[in-house]
């Protein structure tokens, strides 16, 4: 079994997130997979986290995106993604080319759909990958949630109550 990245987030009003558990191996170089939106706003959230790694992010291609990733090396990814079987084909073609091109050690979303490709390439390839579960669902589960959650290699939640629609899963506190 692979060990599962760690990551303990906090308000990003109040401190940054970090590392908890210097026993798991840190990644040097990160790919970050979000939709534009919460999605995005959530792990733009978390610069104190990944600022440190070399990083890549995949998003889409409108104006939020272009003002939160200023300077940061951003792959477009085709949208929309919900239920929407020609996109999710594109993606996952785009997933298996920047898994290529990048290397990255670790793929970490917070959804929507532009995730579950990536997601799945990278577990076929044995890159380690974490979802981290939105803030907003706290007694329901998201479909990308769903979808992901039985092969990720760490699933995490922001809130205590969140636990109990995913066994298992870290709890690592608000994000934003």
């Amino acid at each position: 079994m692979r060990d599962e990245p760690t990551l303990t987030a906090t308000s990003a009003a109040t401190s940054a997130p970090t590392t908890p558990d210097s026993t798991s191996p840190r990644p040097s170089r990160l790919l970050l997979v979000a939709s534009t939106g919460g999605h995005l706003t959530q792990l733009v959230a978390m610069r104190g986290w990944w600022e440190q790694f070399d990083r890549a992010w995949v998003t889409f291609d409108n104006p939020h995106a272009s003002s939160a990733l200023v300077g940061e090396d951003v792959i477009h990814a085709h949208s929309p993604t919900t239920r929407n079987i020609p996109n999710a084909l594109r993606n996952l073609r785009l997933a298996r080319r920047v898994l290529s091109e990048h290397g990255p050690d670790l793929v970490i979303s917070t959804g929507a759909g532009v995730a579950a490709p990536f997601f799945a390439v990278a577990h076929l390839r044995g890159i380690r990958t974490m979802y981290i579960e939105v803030i907003d669902r706290i007694t329901t589960r998201t479909l990308t949630g769903r979808m992901v959650y039985p092969f990720v290699d760490r699933f995490a939640v922001q809130w205590p109550e969140q636990q109990r629609l995913y066994p298992g899963a870290a709890v690592i506190g608000p994000t934003i």
